[in-house]
């Protein structure tokens, strides 16, 4: 993620240097009006930058899977992109008001002259910088939103599908008002991509051809509440699911207006078109699923995606697996899928945390398909019996590969204490939010 974007913040940075460089100065020009200019046209290029990469991103385009590490990272991509997007922008617009700051202290005297233009251009650069400002505002006002964890989901994903219409928007804003010698410059040539890439992903996500390829209609078959938060719900596809692989995840829409969400996939592929689901009570709509979906109820899901594979381990590190609650279901597929033929499972140690191992309802099945994997030795640690997880209980793992899938804060505790003892194991870890 960080290389991502910190080469494309570069790229921009370096095709508005040479802009710059090559320029003739502009006789009898202050110099802080002429870096006023300069970091106005910088800071709204980066701006534009980001916002093209959020909305591309916002594609889900399986493709970039293997490069960025998984649909999880790309949306973490997406979001950061996103936020630097609206930083770039507040800034750009602070800088945009400097200007009677700069009159006041300095004087009117060394300012640029202005570009002259004329017509129906003139009016449309004036709705351009009007239509710039108003979707500067709703950008601020989403970021806000999106930052507050508490502000409800749907209205959430409601007033996120504005994000388009904003893209739009603002690559108008952009495309209207940069200097017109940008257009014969390689930043010209760049801008260029990045407006077009950015409105490929805006009409892609208008017209509701975000992952149209990979959806498949079915219908729900089975409905269990083994506990009283968490739900497991058997859906069977239409022939259009080719598959998946075990750890991979789908974005599942149960209900139109509610939207798509995404629930790791907790079955192997058994080639027969049905995916379970086991659901955590997490909030408003995940609580109420148990009481809201019926047997035979259409259901639709997009997917698979995901890079949480068995099939990406290293056989010759020593393997360590640990499960924090909901986020066993990757390891229940992958654990499903190694019972046919157990010879093939490698050798690892699962760890499973549980608030209560006595009452949890995932440590009957983990124990039952351990039972034939003899590789796999499991470990259970309830915290209401005295047993918390950490570094230390891990053993030598300085050479190992940790697959975790679990909350975050008990990922942090244990990256840390790896840190702490000497060791850098291979940490994969989903990191997906869909916020």
């Amino acid at each position: 993620m960080k290389t991502l974007l910190g080469s494309l913040m570069a790229l921009v940075a370096l095709a508005w240097g040479l802009d710059f460089s090559s320029a003739p100065p502009a006789a009898g020009a202050h110099a802080l009006w002429i870096a006023r200019q300069e970091t106005m046209y910088l800071s709204g290029l980066l701006s534009i930058a980001m916002m093209s990469l959020a909305m591309v991103l916002a594609t889900r385009p399986a493709w970039l899977e293997v490069p960025l590490g998984g649909m999880d990272r790309i949306y973490r991509t997406h979001k950061w992109a996103g936020i630097l997007a609206v930083s770039f922008a507040a800034l750009h617009w602070l800088i945009e008001m400097s200007s009677d700051i700069l009159k006041a202290t300095i004087g009117r005297e060394g300012r640029l002259p202005k570009e002259k233009f004329v017509g129906f251009l003139e009016v449309l650069r004036d709705l351009a910088e009007d239509m710039g400002e108003w979707a500067l505002y709703a950008l601020l006002l989403m970021l806000v939103i999106t930052l507050w964890k508490k502000f409800p989901y749907r209205t959430w994903s409601i007033l996120h599908r504005a994000m388009p219409v904003l893209y739009l928007m603002l690559a108008f804003h952009a495309a209207l008002l940069a200097p017109a010698d940008y257009w014969s410059q390689p930043v010209g040539a760049l801008m260029a991509v990045l407006l077009a890439v950015g409105v490929y992903g805006a009409l892609h996500s208008l017209l509701n051809r975000i992952g149209r390829s990979r959806k498949v209609h079915g219908e729900i078959v089975a409905i269990k509440q083994p506990a009283q938060d968490v739900t497991t719900v058997r859906c069977r596809l239409s022939q259009g699911w080719h598959g998946h692989r075990p750890g991979q995840f789908a974005f599942v829409t149960f209900d139109d207006k509610e939207g798509a969400h995404p629930f790791t996939i907790a079955s192997a592929d058994q080639g027969d078109q049905t995916l379970s689901f086991q659901i955590k009570a997490l909030g408003d709509y995940t609580g109420q699923l148990g009481r809201r979906l019926q047997v035979g109820q259409t259901v639709r899901v997009e997917g698979p995606y995901g890079r949480f594979d068995m099939a990406r381990i290293n056989r010759r590190a020593r393997q360590i697996w640990i499960a924090g609650g909901i986020g066993v279901t990757p390891f229940l597929a992958w654990l499903e899928s190694l019972q046919a033929h157990p010879e093939t499972a490698p050798t690892a140690d699962l760890h499973y945390c549980t608030r209560d191992q006595a009452s949890d309802v995932f440590v009957p099945r983990l124990q039952a398909l351990c039972a034939v994997l003899p590789g796999v030795q499991l470990h259970i640690h309830g915290a209401r019996q005295g047993g918390t997880l950490t570094a230390q209980s891990l053993g030598e793992a300085k050479h190992a590969e940790i697959w975790f899938c679990g909350p975050s804060g008990l990922a942090d505790a244990l990256r840390d204490g790896l840190r702490a003892m000497g060791g850098r194991p291979r940490f994969h870890q989903e990191a997906f939010e869909m916020r």
